[in-house]
């Protein structure tokens, strides 16, 4: 007689025990063999199997049963066969179909088929009815478990790439990887530059390391999900709500913020293996058209793509282009050095007042968020004791822990925008000073273009001539820079000295007047830049020039 043999082990401790799969594959092999039948084909699911995986091996067997014409099955007992009423159904009808179908139960010395009796029929619908039960009241304890270990801020399943999990099972925690976490931190930072599409971003950090559990490339579609998951910053995503972590932030809120507009964004760099310098950065003045670049005997070259009948037919060399966006970004330099000199002063001079702002501020919101962890360490407390409920518990460790993540994000924000503060005020300092320099002997394209794009917010092409359109913040600087270049200011800035070192016998002449007016002009104009920098929809790039390849 030709029968199936169907083996399943659903846990590692069933495995540990003694009933692994091997066992079980033994124990039913000496069964049919004592009743002479001929195996014809082993079905078995092992722990690690999904539940989609479980069904299609069930599925898969009854299949087999039916086409190969084979009437015994051989289980261990009722729950290794199924555990759910769906499964139940299946083999109801399949035995129902044909008298000689005999599904033999070993261990529980049973055999269901046709004609068995009543009480038999009855004794396997309790069973399966128990096995259901069991299933249904695991997934309970499992849920239970999950939303415990949520609630003490930990993910009950295992951590994206970066990090890894330590401890023993009840006690697993995650902390960060230092051998992937570097890899990890470069792949956000050059997303946020808005450089990269995701393939070339994939391929990039294939290259400098990154890699699966299992040694293995990921995959756009997996490196898309890695930049969007909060995990990063501190917070975990479980059954689509967002909860506070325990674990270790391994990205700061402003760039994963800014990596998720860039995933948002309808701009979003596409691969393509011509990365040209210009691409999708000028437009025609006639038509509006995108400026298409091609490369011809070693040049690269620009013209109309000619979509809407552009009469505007000639070609432009790139470096022509180069020469243009040159000589307007020479026209944001300070053309006296002691004015320069004394522009820094202005601008080192309001950075003090924000720090002292600032210093004040934290010192508050740093004794709040205190006050908040140890109300969460004495209600976990409380609630070890049995002096609150479980519903109270959640509900006011929830409420705690939003504040305390409130205050930690106000904090972080502060001291962000206090460095942010410094670091543009400098950077635009230096770059109104040295942005032709960069330009020129940046290494990379993707710095060029980062100038550009943090510059300009028009490039339009007139034949062979450019329109170049500073960005609103640059504007600003444009327009200041102007007036700090007047003749009249360069003439009377040989009193700079006078002015940051009076002496007694210094008489009123009122050439410092002059001076005076455009002190607070600079560090005025560095805030409204900041400002607009802030309240911009998309995100821009500022360029540190100590990342610049070059020598500054």
């Amino acid at each position: 007689m030709k029968t199936v043999i169907f083996c399943r082990v659903s846990s590692k401790e069933q495995e540990i025990e003694g009933y692994s799969l091997p066992a079980q594959k033994k124990l039913l092999q000496e069964y049919t063999d004592s009743k002479d039948y001929k195996v014809q084909k082993i079905f078995s699911i092992s722990e690690s199997a999904s539940t989609s995986k479980q069904r299609k091996t069930f599925k898969e067997m009854v299949a087999y049963l039916n086409k190969n014409k084979i009437k015994v099955l051989v289980v261990e007992k009722t729950d290794r066969l199924t555990r759910n009423l769906k499964d139940a159904v299946i083999i109801n009808d399949w035995t129902e179909a044909d008298p000689e179908r005999k599904i033999h139960f070993v261990k529980e010395n049973f055999v269901l088929h046709k004609n068995s009796k009543s009480n038999e029929k009855f004794l396997w619908n309790v069973k399966v009815t128990m096995a259901q039960y069991y299933i249904d009241n695991l997934s309970e304890e499992v849920k239970k478990g999950q939303e415990e270990k949520i609630a003490q801020g930990w993910l009950p399943t295992k951590p994206p790439v970066g990090y890894k999990t330590i401890g023993e099972k009840g006690k697993k925690t995650h902390v960060i990887n230092n051998g992937m976490a570097p890899v990890v931190k470069k792949m956000f930072e050059l997303y946020a530059k808005g450089d990269y599409s995701i393939k070339r971003l994939a391929e990039r950090m294939y290259q400098d390391g990154l890699r699966s559990d299992k040694g293995k490339k990921i995959v756009k579609s997996r490196i898309h999900r890695l930049l969007q998951d909060p995990f990063y910053i501190g917070k975990l995503r479980w059954n689509g709500k967002v909860h506070t972590g325990s674990h270790e932030p391994l990205i700061d809120d402003d760039t994963f913020d800014k990596v998720h507009k860039l995933l948002k964004s309808k701009t979003t760099p596409k691969y393509n293996k011509h990365n040209y310098r210009y691409k999708g950065l000028l437009k025609c003045v006639e038509c509006g058209g995108g400026v298409t670049w091609e490369k011809q005997k070693g040049l690269i070259y620009g013209h109309c793509n000619g979509y809407r009948d552009c009469s505007k037919k000639k070609y432009v060399k790139q470096n022509e282009i180069d020469e243009q966006i040159i000589c307007r970004l020479d026209e944001l330099k300070i053309k006296n050095e002691r004015l320069l000199a004394w522009v820094g002063k202005a601008i080192r001079e309001q950075n003090r007042n924000e720090i002292n702002y600032y210093e004040a501020i934290s010192t508050d919101l740093v004794s709040k968020k205190n006050m908040y962890e140890r109300r969460i360490s004495m209600l976990y407390n409380d609630k070890l004791d049995g002096k609150v409920t479980e519903s109270f518990y959640n509900q006011k460790i929830d409420e705690f822990r939003g504040e305390s993540e409130k205050i930690e994000n106000t904090i972080n924000k502060n001291q962000g925008a206090f460095n942010k503060y410094g670091k543009l005020g400098t950077n635009l300092y230096d770059l109104s000073q040295r942005a032709s320099y960069i330009y020129k002997e940046a290494k990379s394209e993707s710095h060029r273009r980062s100038l550009v794009n943090l510059m300009f917010s028009e490039l339009i092409l007139d034949a062979m001539s450019l329109q170049a359109k500073y960005n609103e913040a640059f504007d600003l600087i444009h327009n200041i820079v102007s007036v700090t270049n007047s003749s009249k200011v360069e003439k009377n800035s040989i009193n700079i000295n006078n002015i940051f070192e009076p002496v007694e016998s210094v008489v009123n002449t009122g050439i410092s007047n002059n001076l005076d007016a455009l002190r607070p002009i600079w560090p005025r104009t560095v805030y409204n830049v900041r400002t607009i920098f802030e309240e911009q929809d998309e995100h821009i790039y500022i360029p540190d020039l100590k990342l610049i390849e070059v020598e500054i």
